[in-house]
């Protein structure tokens, strides 16, 4: 049925739904009401954050959804590798940042995806983002509101349709009705 979604087409479509996170992960709300740190740590964390929560999405998907949460995946570090060298990080650097950066994704995502399963410990979710977002230490409070958002995201992803993957649309809440 998705034969048509092969090399450039789903290379193509990644980096759309990849930007609809960014998007998502770029509300100002974000850093003025909830205090995530306006700083490259602090957007990576929320682009990995928003970036996690698609590919959670797309692997629950019949095909072409594993292949879709791979370009998602693929577009965001071909983008940080962009990022790096536009701000100057050295090219000999560049490999070594990105592997560290690759390496914080997947251990953040398989806090988020166990925290996501733990329904013994709502808490849980609240934690790893205290330990990653905040690096330690939140303005009280702040760490139940994300966890809310990134549930409230999670829940909205999950009534979206393969289709509207592979056609390069995924529908992240506004942060103002996450939030709510």
């Amino acid at each position: 049925m998705f034969q048509f979604l092969r090399g450039r087409r789903i290379e193509r479509t990644g980096y759309e739904l990849y930007g609809a996170a960014v998007t998502a992960a770029r509300a100002p709300g974000f850093y003025t009401d909830l205090g995530v740190p306006d700083t490259l740590d602090g957007r990576f964390d929320l682009v990995g954050l928003h970036v996690f929560l698609a590919i959670r999405r797309l692997r629950a998907v019949p095909p072409p959804g594993e292949a879709l949460a791979q370009a998602v995946f693929d577009a965001m570090f071909n983008d940080m590798d962009v990022n790096l060298r536009e701000i100057g990080v050295g090219d000999m650097s560049v490999g070594k940042k990105v592997k560290q950066m690759w390496e914080a994704f997947h251990g953040r995502a398989a806090a988020y995806q166990a925290a996501l399963e733990n329904r013994q410990d709502p808490a849980a979710l609240e934690a790893a983002l205290v330990r990653n977002v905040w690096r330690g230490t939140a303005p009280e409070g702040q760490p139940a509101v994300l966890a809310g958002i990134a549930r409230a995201q999670d829940k909205h992803l999950a009534t979206q349709s393969v289709l509207d993957f592979a056609s390069g649309r995924i529908g992240f809440l506004p942060f103002a009705e996450a939030r709510a």
